[in-house]
């Protein structure tokens, strides 16, 4: 969800990963891993993106029911 989020709203504002990269302050090699899902990212750096967008990472309540439930739709 959090990279077609990012890769959304980057193409809605008519950036290009070098000109986010740039303005959310994060090396482009870093703004690729995240659009390409590395599993393991600074939640800092996600952040810096994030802010451009109005938006920041935060804890979400964990509900392994409802999880398994949409697994088997």
């Amino acid at each position: 969800m959090l990279i077609q989020f990012i890769k959304q709203e980057r193409k809605r504002a008519g950036l290009t990963q070098v000109e986010l990269a740039r303005r959310a302050g994060v090396g482009l090699r870093f703004l690729r891993e995240l659009e390409q899902g590395k599993p393991a990212l600074r939640m800092d750096k996600v952040n810096c993106v994030l802010l451009l967008f109005g938006h920041a990472l935060g804890p979400v309540p964990h509900r392994p029911e409802a999880e398994r439930h949409a697994k088997t739709r």
